[in-house]
């Protein structure tokens, strides 16, 4: 079956998250993604646990379909190696500090110098320009930095450090592959390459248009647990059921919000859907303890007539995969391991009719690809062996 991106060439120099992620989508949709690595230790997140088969679970998930090539950047054969690779290929993502690659002769001015249809991606903290473009940070720090995290709460509640790496995931390697897909549109059009400068702090404040909208419309600041997406609204909020469990209502429109006025037999609720804070406090406590009366199960069995009023479970994570619409989407993947048996993995979410992601191969064991890599451009045994008696890879 044919991939959207079959005969694309990435060259993929991210560690850890934010770039692996962005290359998997694309590696799931055919292309030709080259992993490279530092022939000493490789990716950082091939050493972190839990493992499977002696390799790490977090590399499979972000690895699949990939080959590797082991390179040593730092050596005058490992760029002119790099250069000669770059010279063929569509992408390239990276992931280092601003100025990192251009130190090393491997800037996007010297590669489109070689090749001017490339497109240069760069996922960074902060960004290319300003004061912070070499600062050191992580996903908590640009999600701060950002907003996202100050509204992350219940109104008398500090801020909640959220469970996923939004800043790395959504703020860096969806916007890299939106920037990507776009830079390749152009290209068709232009026949040039561009640079792609991708600050997850940046990505991370584009998740708050309504936010910033209400701010700028001089509907107040934002605060956390005051938004009606956020904690404000008793229809609108997460409640603890008897068995210690929660439930999320969101019933936000008036016909859902009716609809489940009904279906709990509290009609003397209607009218209050958008009462005031003092009133919506009170609501809040009334459903509180309601949803106290049951178990989650209780309740799930309760909603689960024709009648929608936006009322789920809050499932653990090991419950997900079970669940009957998430097995109806094979929203999961059995990815095969080395030795038998297979790791459940997350795969691409969305369902493409005539070219789906498929799954090819297992994640590369670290240089697994130099070899060949290297034939392909010209090297023969003899000198691929002095190559790894230098260090190079």
């Amino acid at each position: 079956m044919q991939g959207a991106l079959d005969g694309l060439r990435v060259l993929d120099l991210g560690r850890l998250l934010p770039g692996p992620y962005c290359t998997l989508v694309l590696a799931d949709h055919g292309a030709e993604v080259i992993k490279v690595e530092s022939p000493f230790e490789g990716d950082y997140v091939r050493k972190m646990g839990p493992m499977i088969d002696e390799d790490s679970a977090y590399f499979w998930q972000l690895n699949r379909n990939k080959k590797s090539l082991s390179l040593n950047l730092k050596t005058p054969e490992g760029v002119a190696i790099f250069r000669q690779l770059a010279e063929g290929s569509d992408v390239l993502v990276e992931s280092f500090r601003p100025d990192v690659m251009d130190s090393l002769g491997l800037g996007y001015k010297d590669l489109a110098a070689i090749n001017p249809r490339l497109i240069y991606c760069a996922i960074s903290g902060y960004g290319q320009q300003g004061p912070f473009r070499h600062r050191a940070g992580h996903d908590i720090n640009y999600i701060g930095l950002a907003g996202v995290l100050s509204l992350s709460a219940s109104r008398k509640s500090p801020p909640v450090m959220p469970a996923v790496q939004l800043a790395d995931v959504a703020g860096g390697s969806l916007w890299g592959l939106v920037a990507i897909l776009l830079a390749l549109q152009a290209r068709e059009k232009t026949g040039r390459g561009q640079f792609l400068d991708i600050s997850m702090m940046e990505g991370s404040l584009a998740f708050l248009p309504l936010q910033v909208a209400q701010l700028s419309a001089g509907g107040g600041i934002p605060r956390r647990g005051e938004g009606i997406l956020s904690g404000h609204l008793a229809c609108y909020n997460i409640y603890e059921t008897g068995d210690g469990r929660c439930i999320s209502l969101g019933a936000l429109e008036p016909k859902f919000w009716q609809s489940f006025c009904r279906i709990v037999k509290k009609p003397h609720l209607v009218d209050k859907q958008n009462a005031p804070r003092e009133t919506q406090e009170e609501v809040k406590k009334e459903l509180a303890e309601l949803f106290k009366k049951r178990t989650l199960q209780e309740w799930v069995e309760l909603f689960s007539g024709e009648e929608d009023s936006c009322v789920e479970p809050v499932l653990e994570l090991d419950e997900v995969a079970d669940h009957p619409q998430v097995q109806e989407r094979e929203t999961f993947l059995d990815a095969p391991l080395k030795n038998g048996g297979f790791m459940k993995q997350i795969g691409f979410p969305c369902k493409l009719s005539s070219t789906p992601a498929r799954y090819r191969k297992h994640p590369p064991a670290l240089g697994e690809d130099t070899a060949a890599l290297l034939q392909e451009l010209g090297r023969s045994g003899v000198e691929i062996e002095e190559l790894k008696d230098k260090g190079v890879i």
